[in-house]
């Protein structure tokens, strides 16, 4: 049986692919604790599972429907998932008010997961996504 840290790793390669790519419901009620702290969201933005469902499905994936995730490298230690992925898309989609500009986009991001019992407990995470609105018009 494989060791806690690899199957943390695989969860969280779970998530990337069926809620950050596919959108999945189901799957972000499997991955997400209900009391799930986002430490990345806004200020004045709700920071438990409705900030991840809200800005995966309602903004990133409107905005970029076809996006892909790619993930580069992961460590694992104890109960945390370190990941440094690359997010690719065309922006076909309106976002935060910038029309479908169709150019390619490419988001970098790396996040920290704390998991608690096969699901996401914590979220920290850091990228280049202002940039990418700046890049396509916003």
């Amino acid at each position: 049986m494989p060791a806690i840290t690899e199957l943390n790793k695989i969860i969280v390669q779970k998530f990337n692919k069926e809620c950050i790519e596919q959108g999945d419901p189901d799957a972000f009620r499997e991955l997400l604790a209900g009391d799930v702290i986002n430490h990345s969201a806004p200020p004045g933005m709700p920071r438990g599972v409705g900030s991840f469902t809200y800005f995966l499905n309602e903004v990133l994936r409107k905005g970029f429907p076809n996006l892909r995730v790619e993930i580069l490298d992961q460590v694992a230690e104890n109960d945390l998932v370190a990941t440094r992925k690359r997010i690719t898309g065309t922006h076909t989609g309106e976002i935060f008010g910038i029309p479908p500009s169709n150019k390619d986009v490419v988001i970098h991001v790396i996040d920290i997961i704390r998991l608690e019992n096969g699901q996401y407990a914590e979220h920290w995470g850091q990228s280049n996504f202002a940039d990418v609105l700046k890049e396509i018009g916003g």
